[in-house]
């Protein structure tokens, strides 16, 4: 199933990589989602598309009581820690017309970078204030893409499927196991890989790799030890790497990779 959108242009500082970072002594500001209005302001959406996030946060929560989809403690802020966390990424991207998106659980980022794609008015890029005090800016984008979603288990697999159904939003869903030839074999190198909480980089790097052409980009959202795990995955794999700043979460980094290749040399058949 595909889709149409718009993307994103991010004017905030990134982090290249040069080896051990540290947490930054003053801790930069987040922006403040905290319900549908905020989220249009921040993002520039219609209409349309926040009233598909409410009804997927209603489905969201429905669904919880007998799949555990989220940490429950996350759900009354679920358009700061979800939705908006999941948003950002179509910024990185502005020129992205395919994603994959590994362990998509319960849709996040996947599910709602496809919401974005599918608004049809112009978005602006979140930048949320370096230090308090300073205001956000935000700058207009175009989107359009295709999403894939991979979801081994079959419970969440069907949440994402009923989701996209109520909110009219066409996706690929595989209910199979990312490593397997058989998921591998279905998917076309896309331009965008992403993924949030589903392994530390290094083995996440190892999923990852059978997805990526020499153009695709990895988009995968990590904690603050962020800059210790690209540390650790450089053990294993060569790559170029990106540590960008999270809108949502302070002390949070968005992983930008590319050029990915293992240390280790293939054995000769």
């Amino acid at each position: 199933m595909t889709f149409h959108v718009k993307h994103l242009r991010d004017r905030r500082p990134i982090l290249r990589y040069a080896g051990p970072m540290s947490t930054p002594a003053k801790t930069r500001s987040a922006l403040a989602v905290k319900g549908p209005a905020d989220f249009a302001a921040t993002f520039g959406v219609s209409r349309e598309t926040v009233g598909r996030l409410e009804t997927y946060e209603t489905l969201l929560r429905q669904w919880q009581k007998a799949v555990n989809l989220v940490a429950a403690r996350t759900l009354e802020a679920v358009w700061q820690r979800h939705f908006a966390d999941s948003a950002q990424l179509v910024a990185l991207a502005p020129a992205a017309r395919s994603w994959v998106d590994l362990g998509s659980g319960a849709g996040f980022p996947g599910l709602v970078v496809a919401i974005l794609l599918a608004e049809g008015t112009p978005a602006r890029v979140p930048t949320p204030p370096p230090c308090p005090g300073e205001p956000a800016g935000a700058t207009p984008v175009a989107r359009s893409g295709r999403v894939t979603l991979i979801e081994s288990d079959t419970r969440k697999a069907a949440f994402l499927g009923t989701v996209a159904r109520e909110i009219g939003i066409a996706v690929d869903i595989l209910s199979t196991r990312i490593e397997t030839c058989a998921t591998q074999s279905r998917v076309a190198p896309p331009d965008v890989v992403t993924a949030r909480a589903l392994a530390p980089l290094d083995k996440l790097l190892s999923l990852a790799a059978p997805f990526l052409s020499p153009r695709t980009v990895g988009l995968f959202l990590k904690g603050r030890e962020a800059a210790k795990e690209v540390e650790a995955a450089r053990q294993t794999w060569t790559f170029t790497s990106e540590l960008i700043p999270s809108s949502t979460e302070a002390e949070a980094h968005i992983v930008r990779v590319s050029t990915l290749e293992p240390n280790w040399k293939e054995p000769r058949s």
